[in-house]
């Protein structure tokens, strides 16, 4: 059963959400046949972007009266997860510049603010927008520093007010799209105020620079060197959202730390995909699916797979602010299942298919690696999540369930 299948039998695909993760799959085959080139030169996928510019999709999350799509979380989950399908490392940049769009529009509308603070809102969100729609803005959201893996706390990047804006400085690492965004969305604290504020610090700002390589196990085209800055100034209107608006969407829309895992959903997609082409290969009375041992292997492949896609469009289907302490848990227990679930998927799948899938131009191989990196990927990570789920139901709910 193929993505659309099963979302539409659960109830998730809607004619607009259909359109849009159509319009995904007809660029999959173009992006697809691109990505063992990027892989090798762990080169950015700009081709894709541009693709994904010319078909309206930068724009997947801004409302269609500002000249996007206006698909909402699930529509883009979807989209993401199709994306993911035809190239990993393209769809986790991808989701790097959609997550700001969900912050500042469907998850923004859901929070509680003073009418001065929604006016706000309001205005830099259209000028967000804007830049998008307009001029094919690439934005990037680098939250990880390396110095604790909670997913509002622990952020050594400071922001210093000053007349007009901020002066910024700090460190963030694997910092995806660091050479192609034209905005860093910056996650950052003013000294003696806890509240995450998020800045959007323009590429070409002095006191910005990326520093490091990026040779990495998997996802690879991401690009996701170190971005530093050193006292970058940075103009008060580009602060995105109001202060203390983060904290709040983190505590109430706990889903937008998940929405990393639909890549990976993607990606198990792929791996399914490959494995049933080379089983049934030429469809002759010697094929591969006779083997009993195969057969073995695929079916343990399909029960993992059906497992992490099914608890994701469970977990999507209830989607949306202040749920409850379960509906969290399921939303940890998604991020495990797929994360971990991914690369145990493709190591059945080398398994089944045997040594030549190790080899290039077998995608397996590259599906393998880019399928290792999820289970680290903050701030949602497989042991972040794990250790929650440890505690979830055992303790007080109200002290237990961190964001």
């Amino acid at each position: 059963m193929n993505l659309a299948d099963l979302a539409a039998r659960n109830g998730l695909l809607t004619a607009e959400r259909a359109a849009v993760v159509e319009r995904v799959r007809a660029l999959g085959p173009a992006l697809a046949a691109r990505a063992a080139k990027y892989d090798r030169d762990a080169a950015f996928p700009f081709e894709n972007w541009q693709d994904l510019a010319k078909a309206g999709l930068l724009g997947i999350c801004i409302p269609a009266s500002a000249g996007g799509l206006g698909a909402d979380f699930v529509g883009y989950a979807l989209a993401s997860e199709e994306l993911g399908r035809h190239c990993a490392a393209t769809a986790l940049t991808f989701n790097m510049h959609s997550a700001t769009t969900l912050m500042v529009g469907q998850i923004g509308d859901d929070m509680e603010l003073s009418a001065e603070e929604r006016s706000v809102l309001h205005r830099r969100r259209a000028v967000l927008w804007q830049g998008i729609v307009e001029r094919g803005q690439i934005h990037s959201q680098p939250f990880s520093e390396g110095i604790a893996a909670g997913a509002t706390e622990g952020y050594a990047t400071a922001a210093t007010p000053v007349e007009g804006g901020y002066h910024v400085s700090g460190r963030k690492i694997f910092a995806s799209l660091s050479g192609a965004a034209d905005i860093h969305n910056i996650v950052c604290t003013v000294e003696g105020d806890p509240r995450v504020r998020l800045l959007g610090v323009a590429a070409d700002s002095e006191g910005l620079r990326i520093e490091g390589d990026w040779d990495s196990l998997g996802m690879r085209a991401t690009d996701s060197r170190n971005l530093v800055l050193d006292d970058v100034s940075v103009p008060a209107e580009c602060e995105w959202i109001p202060p203390g608006m983060f904290d709040q969407a983190a505590a109430r829309w706990p889903y937008f730390f998940m929405t990393l895992s639909f890549a990976y959903l993607g990606l198990m997609g792929a791996i399914i995909d490959a494995t049933a082409e080379y089983l049934i290969g030429d469809g002759g009375p010697t094929a591969r699916r006779s083997n009993p041992i195969k057969q073995q292997g695929w079916a343990e492949m399909n029960l993992i797979y059906d497992r992490a896609q099914a608890l994701c469009y469970r977990v999507l289907a209830e989607s949306g602010v202040d749920p409850k302490p379960a509906a969290v848990r399921r939303a940890w227990s998604s991020m495990v299942t797929t994360m971990d679930g991914a690369p145990e998927l493709a190591s059945l799948a080398l398994r089944v298919c045997g040594g030549r899938a190790l080899l290039r131009p077998s995608p397996l191989e590259q599906y393998y690696r880019d399928a290792r990196c999820g289970a680290a990927m903050h701030p949602w990570s497989v042991d972040v999540c794990l250790d929650r789920l440890g505690r979830a139901g055992l303790f007080d709910d109200a002290e237990e369930t961190p964001v």
